[in-house]
């Protein structure tokens, strides 16, 4: 048998094969929609997956106003925020997050499980989320992705 045959074989940004997958919030539990989420945009459902370059897909997420809490999470979860002023740090629960922001509470829990790096933060720039059925991302033909069958 010869070993050389066996090579690790590491992607990088020109043999990367991204996609576009729509993805449906609606009556999904937030935690778990995000993990699955974040796991696609990293890329670690796939066979060439590297861990320092951005080898996931683009996904664009609808219905985030229909996200699921449970539990009283609806009023004891907090979301903390600072204006850059001498004590200007101020505290928002979830529900009154979704009625200002109602995209802003995927997008946040999503971005929690991204690596803190700038890796992190190009992956994130592969996420649209969308308030509602509609979306613009129709000329790049996204697929639609089913997460009730992905772990």
């Amino acid at each position: 048998m010869d070993t050389l045959s066996y090579k690790t074989i590491s992607a990088n940004r020109k043999t990367v094969n991204k996609q576009w997958l729509l993805v449906d919030a609606e009556g999904e539990t937030l935690g778990r929609f995000a993990s699955k989420v974040a796991k696609l945009l990293r890329g670690k459902h796939k066979t060439d997956f590297t861990p320092h370059v951005d080898c996931g897909d683009n996904v664009v997420v609808i219905n985030a106003e229909k996200i699921h809490l449970s539990g009283n999470k609806w009023e004891d979860k907090t979301y903390q925020r600072y204006t850059g002023y001498p004590g200007g740090q101020r505290s928002a629960t979830a529900k009154e997050v979704l009625v200002k922001k109602p995209g802003s509470i995927v997008e946040k829990a999503i971005k929690g499980m991204l690596p803190k790096n700038k890796l992190g933060a190009d992956l994130f720039r592969n996420l649209k989320v969308y308030v509602g059925p509609n979306h613009d991302q129709d000329a790049q033909k996204p697929t639609v992705f089913n997460l009730k069958e992905f772990k």
